[in-house]
């Protein structure tokens, strides 16, 4: 058994659905489960469907229908007859997400997130699976949300691994190829739930692990791994080989190509991982596996861009101590904030943190009770793993440096 996960810069039009075929023609497609984000930029166009339903009502319209046109060209190019059934499955679609935002009661933004963002990847698995058919490769479209159950934490859902299990072993048909999506699941009440952004790879994981696969499949438009974001970083080599700890390491960093949870369950039963080029299928890519932690043994960036650093310090001079850090972390829950850095000090308290639930004004408002407060808006994060002199000296280099943190392994340093 074999997942493959196709992200949506592979499916972004016709031409790269076309390349999934092209694919799984190259590699072959027995026992073979393709995972498959939705097209494009189809997530955000969708989450600006969302922004306009709460706070720009007159342009939701707009917004729906410009989604439904960029899948419609899509379709066209594909499908010569456009009498084709996918044209009428698809616009069923298009017409429940209409439907869901006239009758939604709901003022629960992430509630509406989850219930229309989901719409990307179902609609581009719905393409996709009716266009292999219309060519010869048969393939079964299975809705992966009758499979993987997870709690109603909304956005960012947690899997409920003795349910999703158990739906995996009665009702997946391991001798067929399968078609499902990535990043959804669905509660207990079977509403839409996501696993997170770019929680696909995370779902071809799930399916590994229940499956007991023999390897999982990342299809990227990148030759493998990277040892650095070529959008920021010039010379950026292919790393062959990486361990599943380094692999979590620099998943845990905010390295994009590999999902922060997918590595997890893949190392529980030691299934291989692979990132490879779509344009090129036969090259080897990059291994995430047992073995060596690194190869080639060199230094590797991480960037996070828009990212927000407060420096707490106490009203009256005393220590931060274990109270006050107790406080601080629960606020810091309390509000969803991702905490990417973290340094303290006698009198002071530093976060590097990702406002993704949009809480920061609460935030700062609850702190500014207690401590004295300064934050800094869209810096960014650089971590650098297995840093050497030179590899801080040029990351530093015309940056004005708001925080810097060495351990044995990993610089992280916070700049504007």
């Amino acid at each position: 058994m074999r997942v493959y996960k196709f992200g949506g810069a592979s499916v972004m039009d016709a031409e790269g659905v076309r390349n999934v075929a092209k694919v799984l023609n190259t590699t072959g497609y027995d026992n073979t489960l393709v995972v498959v984000s939705a097209m494009g930029k189809t997530t955000n166009a969708l989450e600006l469907v969302v922004r306009n339903y709460f706070d720009n009502k007159p342009e939701l319209q707009s917004a729906i229908h410009d989604v439904i046109k960029y899948h419609n060209e899509i379709l066209l190019e594909l499908f010569d007859n456009d009498r084709h059934n996918v044209f009428k499955i698809v616009k069923s679609m298009f017409d429940e997400l209409t439907f869901f935002f006239k009758n939604n009661k709901s003022p629960d933004y992430n509630f509406v997130y989850d219930q229309t963002i989901g719409f990307g990847e179902l609609v581009s698995t719905t393409i996709i699976s009716h266009y292999l058919n219309e060519i010869g490769l048969k393939n079964q479209w299975i809705d992966v949300r009758e499979y993987i159950k997870t709690d109603n934490y909304y956005r960012r859902a947690n899997v409920n691994w003795e349910t999703t299990q158990a739906n995996i072993s009665s009702k997946f048909d391991a001798k067929k190829l399968n078609i499902t999506q990535g990043f959804l699941g669905s509660d207990a009440n079977n509403f839409t739930t996501t696993l997170g952004r770019e929680g696909s790879d995370y779902t071809a994981a799930i399916f590994a692990y229940c499956l007991n696969a023999n390897s999982v499949t990342i299809w990227k438009d990148v030759p493998g791994v990277l040892n650095a974001d070529p959008r920021y970083f010039e010379n950026a080599q292919l790393l062959h080989q990486i361990s599943y700890r380094e692999a979590i390491e620099l998943a845990f960093y905010g390295a994009s190509v590999i999902h922060p949870k997918t590595l997890q369950p893949l190392q529980r039963k030691e299934i291989p991982l692979y990132v490879k080029s779509f344009l090129h299928p036969k090259d080897d890519g990059t291994k995430v596996s047992k073995g060596k932690a690194l190869d080639p043994e060199i230094p590797c960036f991480i960037v996070k861009k828009n990212q927000t650093l407060i420096s707490l310090s106490s009203l009256d001079f005393s220590y931060i101590v274990e109270e006050n850090i107790s406080d601080i972390f629960n606020l810091l829950h309390l509000y969803k904030m991702k905490v990417d850095v973290i340094q303290n000090s006698a009198i002071s308290f530093s976060v590097c943190i990702d406002n993704i639930y949009d809480n920061l004004e609460k935030l700062l408002k609850h702190l500014k009770a207690k401590f004295k407060v300064t934050s800094y808006d869209n810096v960014s994060l650089y971590t650098i793993r297995h840093y050497n002199n030179d590899a801080i000296s040029e990351l530093e280099n015309g940056k004005t440096v708001l925080l810097k943190q060495l351990t044995q392994q990993t610089v992280q340093i916070v700049t504007k």
